[in-house]
């Protein structure tokens, strides 16, 4: 009797561990896009007036818990917590609670990014966007509370190949927390659990191989199922993706987390930017993922860029592309939208010179809406790359190709390649020279909308069309010298 309960436990907790791969999204999508520092109520304007019709299935949000308030305002001051109070310059608890349900309410899920190895740098006192304080020189935030004795020990970390200080001493100053310790465990676990009480539909982790893999899994494990009030089937768990940079070389692997949750593959992002920015050949992406040495599909959360490589921190250095490299940054998106590997992510940012700058702000440092112009691009200093029509309209690509594999490969050998997705739908590429050919595009007969330089609206196409015979051929014309080097077609923009 004691060895089935022990052989059910340990079936248990594999079946957790399972289900936190899952995005838990409505069964017709299957992307996030992380709407970087926008405001709760705008974040639910956008999911109602937006997200939804594109297919978006989900928004990482920036963390919702109170941090210090520093000079200037720099957008890592949200990575520097105070207390778990959900009072921060996007809102109050009230406002996302508000923002969660109306998102849930057309389909579109939350994903909150989660800053539990740590508190704030050493400043001594700081305050708090919720008014609470926190006494840094001494470790001492009461608003948890917290003390010294939470903590780890003051070391900073000096060499990546020592997983014990990786773990244990303090990232770039950060108060670092001992999630070793029950109590902090314990407030830990209450802070998502609340969350998953709000509605969210999982996490992202920040600083994840910062913490031991034991006391994640302890965390993770008590996490609350989802709140099936918000449209989530009973016994779901929540999504969990975590930030682990391994580009090989140090004291601490992926392959330590795999059994947690999804990992974020940056080794994608830096090579999907050093491929499109002309370093390597196109024709090499065809056996793109397990075959340029990334993690299984299934543990991957891919990107073109994230809010710290995009600014030269994190890993990828300057290979990374981002949206000031506009035509080689959609290309890489389509790149990524197209093809079945991994989990996928937009980033949607604001406008910088300066890395530490944070989002934009009216003079008493409150953020300022996004405006939105008629042709659906951001005004107010928002990038808002997940509006661009080449992005936009590929995550209907992706839904629409949803449960296929690549196949019928084309490439001339260097910069051109082409390839469809089971019958559903084709894309092709060109990063040199022109494409001007008849192509397999594996579809049915009929005139479709290309994607990229249009949309199908009221049955007519605004951009190019590709007519397609009853064997499946199209001509394709994709010139070198056009605003998009990406030509893409699918069942569901057939005129």
């Amino acid at each position: 009797m004691i060895v089935t309960h022990l052989f059910l436990g340990l079936i248990t907790l594999f079946g957790l561990s399972q289900a936190q791969w899952d995005e838990n999204m409505w069964g017709n999508r299957n992307t996030i896009v992380h709407l970087f520092e926008w405001k709760w109520n705008d974040i639910a304007d956008e999911c109602e007036r937006f997200l939804q019709y594109k297919g978006y299935g989900g928004v990482q949000v920036s963390p919702v818990n109170e941090n210090a308030v520093i000079g200037n305002r720099p957008w890592w001051e949200r990575y520097q917590p105070i207390s778990y109070i959900l009072t921060t310059r996007s809102g109050n608890e009230a406002q996302f609670a508000d923002m969660v349900r109306r998102c849930n309410n057309v389909g579109v899920r939350i994903y909150v990014d989660v800053v539990i190895n740590h508190m704030t740098g050493n400043m001594g006192t700081v305050w708090g966007t919720g008014g609470s304080v926190g006494y840094s020189d001494i470790k001492y935030y009461p608003a948890v509370p917290y003390d010294a004795s939470h903590f780890n020990s003051d070391c900073q970390i000096e060499d990546y190949t020592n997983a014990y200080q990786v773990r244990n001493c303090e990232l770039v100053g950060l108060r670092d927390l001992n999630q070793g310790l029950e109590y902090v465990r314990g407030k830990i676990v209450d802070f998502m659990n609340h969350l998953i009480n709000l509605g969210v539909a999982g996490f992202r982790v920040d600083a994840s191989k910062h913490m031991w893999p034991g006391d994640l899994e302890v965390m993770f494990n008590r996490l609350n199922n989802l709140n099936t009030n918000h449209g989530f089937a009973g016994g779901s768990r929540p999504f969990i993706f975590q930030e682990v940079i391994d580009l090989g070389g140090e004291g601490i692997s992926f392959r330590e987390y795999l059994h947690l949750g999804r990992i974020t593959e940056f080794r994608f992002s830096a090579d999907i930017g050093r491929v499109f920015r002309g370093y390597d050949q196109l024709a090499y992406l065809s056996n793109w993922g397990e075959g340029w040495g990334f993690m299984a599909s299934g543990s991957a959360l891919v990107f073109v860029d994230n809010h710290d490589n995009q600014r030269g921190h994190g890993a990828g250095g300057a290979d990374i592309l981002t949206y000031k490299q506009s035509k080689q940054y959609k290309m890489a998106a389509a790149f990524m939208l197209a093809h079945p590997y991994g989990s996928t992510r937009v980033m949607s940012s604001f406008a910088f010179t300066d890395t530490d700058i944070g989002p934009p702000q009216d003079g008493n440092q409150n953020i300022i809406s996004p405006g939105i112009n008629a042709d659906d691009s951001c005004t107010n200093g928002w990038v808002c790359e997940h509006r661009w029509r080449q992005i936009a309209n590929m995550i209907a690509f992706k839904n629409a190709v949803r449960g296929t594999s690549v196949n019928n490969w084309w490439s001339n050998g260097a910069q051109q390649i082409a390839f469809c997705r089971g019958g559903s739908g084709f894309i092709a590429f060109t990063n040199g020279g022109t494409i001007s050919q008849t192509m397999q595009t594996c579809l049915p007969s009929g005139t479709y909308c290309d994607v990229i330089s249009g949309s199908l609206i009221n049955g007519q196409c605004t951009g190019k069309t590709v007519i397609v015979g009853g064997d499946g051929l199209g001509y394709v014309q994709l010139a070198d010298n056009e605003e998009d080097g990406v030509l893409a077609i699918h069942i569901n923009a057939r005129v």
